[in-house]
């Protein structure tokens, strides 16, 4: 008798197959549609952010006709700035989302017109990606980088305007043939299906609405009891006002200003105590001040107006430029220079008073520039010196 041992069918040789997706959601009709929405919260970011650097940097030729009003103005487009960058990274996530299996798309190059659209995609990602989360991290402060911000920051944006619109212009036919309700090619969702794709754009649109409602009352001072996510709340701080660098950190310290007079330097220079500051005709105006980091609140401010220090240092307000210098002991803004427009403006002050009290050391006792439609960090504090240009 012969025993035979049963024969087990050979193993199939192993292929490589990338991965299917067969979710509706993963979809044109999708993307698009979260797109459309990205696309906007990027225009608006793009174009309030350069407001907000040529305000900050202005290049020679325009210096002198930045616009002074409305004096509410750099608060708008800041706070803009900030509430659709925070919107836009939700976007981003669910963009990414919905289109993240055509990562694995076999062969994942068929043509050489399909790689470029390939490594145009691969950089529009990177960049927007690089710019939404140093955007965040600039907003709480904290600056794990060897790089300077605000250039590469300001750079940035230009590669990402530039990826998006190549990105539309490679894609324009399958964005119009996915753009409304109706279109065809668009995959239908089965009817058991739980979640569809409205209820992914709700749920995106809730998420959105959430975000800007945690967060903006930091500048959109109406809605400062639902500031819960954002890092810093308009009313907390010494004098009701938040405060970003402390006299401390700045290397100012009452001790120091116990012989401190503002020079005016000029055709006629002079130097003033603080005593004789106080004994010039005063001027109160109600300014906000505003951050770059969004966080924006309207105050009352009083001191003497620049313009009267520049005339009485033989300087000529609206074609005179002026220099600011503080006391920091180093800084990026530690010398500011201010264009003729707001020298010349009357709500443009060398403020001693802040909210009815004399200023904090926090706030820059004994004085500090603050001026109409102007980023918080030319707002300069601890002012010991003022040049006629």
């Amino acid at each position: 008798m012969t025993f035979r041992l049963p024969r087990h069918p050979r193993p199939a040789r192993s292929s490589l197959r990338p991965p299917t997706f067969t979710g509706g959601l993963h979809d044109a009709r999708t993307a698009t549609a979260v797109g459309r929405w990205l696309g906007v919260a990027f225009a608006i970011c793009f174009a309030t952010g350069l407001v907000s650097h040529y305000l900050q940097h202005p290049p020679d030729w325009l210096a002198d006709h930045l616009p002074t009003r409305p004096s509410w103005g750099y608060r708008l487009t800041q706070g803009l700035h900030v509430a659709t960058g925070l919107a836009a990274i939700v976007l981003l996530l669910v963009k990414l989302w919905a289109v993240y299996p055509r990562l694995f798309m076999w062969p994942p190059v068929r043509s050489v017109r399909h790689a470029l659209e390939r490594l145009s995609v691969a950089l529009l990602v990177a960049s927007a990606v690089f710019q939404l989360l140093t955007g965040l991290l600039n907003i709480v402060e904290w600056y794990p980088w060897p790089f300077s911000f605000v250039p590469v920051h300001f750079a940035v944006a230009w590669i990402v305007a530039g990826s998006i619109l190549l990105h539309i212009a490679v894609k324009a036919p399958e964005i119009a043939a996915h753009w409304g309700r109706s279109s065809p090619g668009t995959l239908e969702l089965p009817v058991e299906s739980a979640v569809d794709r409205r209820s992914l754009l709700l749920g995106t649109g809730a998420a959105v609405g959430v975000v800007t409602l945690t967060t903006v009352g930091q500048s959109f001072t109406p809605l400062k009891t639902f500031d819960l996510l954002a890092p810093r709340h308009p009313d907390h701080g010494p004098q009701g006002l938040p405060v970003n660098r402390t006299a401390a950190a700045a290397g100012v310290s009452e001790r120091g200003l116990r012989t401190w007079r503002l020079e005016v330097a000029g055709p006629r220079p002079y130097a003033l105590a603080l005593d004789d500051l106080l004994a010039m005709p005063r001027s109160a105006v109600r300014l906000p001040i505003a951050c770059v980091e969004g966080w924006s609140v309207a105050a009352d401010w009083a001191g003497v107006r620049v313009r009267d220090l520049v005339e009485r240092a033989g300087g000529r307000p609206g074609r005179d430029a002026v220099r600011v210098t503080s006391l920091e002991v180093s800084g990026s803004y530690r010398v500011m220079d201010m264009g003729a427009e707001y020298v010349e403006d009357p709500l443009t002050l060398l403020a001693l008073g802040l909210n009815g009290r004399p200023l904090s050391l926090d706030h820059g006792f004994p004085a500090r520039i603050i001026a109409p439609n102007r980023p918080g960090v030319l707002q300069t504090k601890w002012v010991h010196r003022l040049e006629v240009l």
